[in-house]
């Protein structure tokens, strides 16, 4: 899903994975549509990253919408951020 779908879908999104390294008026012009429509953004995954667990190429952004998945996610984010802390 790039940038143009991500926005057209925006009021449906649960969440929206951005690669950290997308440009900068990419990133600005996201974050403003999502704070507009309550989407939470992660930007913790690189574009390269980010297409290979997409498996495509060049992909900078991904729309979420179901719940139970998006729920998923941010469980193992939490349970990985908690490791961290742990091992530090």
């Amino acid at each position: 899903m790039g940038t143009d779908a991500v926005i057209e879908q925006m009021s449906h999104l649960k969440l929206i994975v951005l690669a950290s390294d997308a440009s900068p008026k990419t990133i600005d012009k996201i974050e403003k549509k999502a704070y507009f429509y309550g989407v939470p953004i992660i930007k913790i995954f690189t574009t390269p990253e980010l297409s290979h667990a997409i498996g495509k190429t060049n992909q900078k952004m991904v729309g979420l919408i179901d719940e139970g998945f998006v729920k998923k996610i941010n469980e193992l984010l939490t349970e990985e951020r908690i490791g961290e802390n742990n091992e530090s």
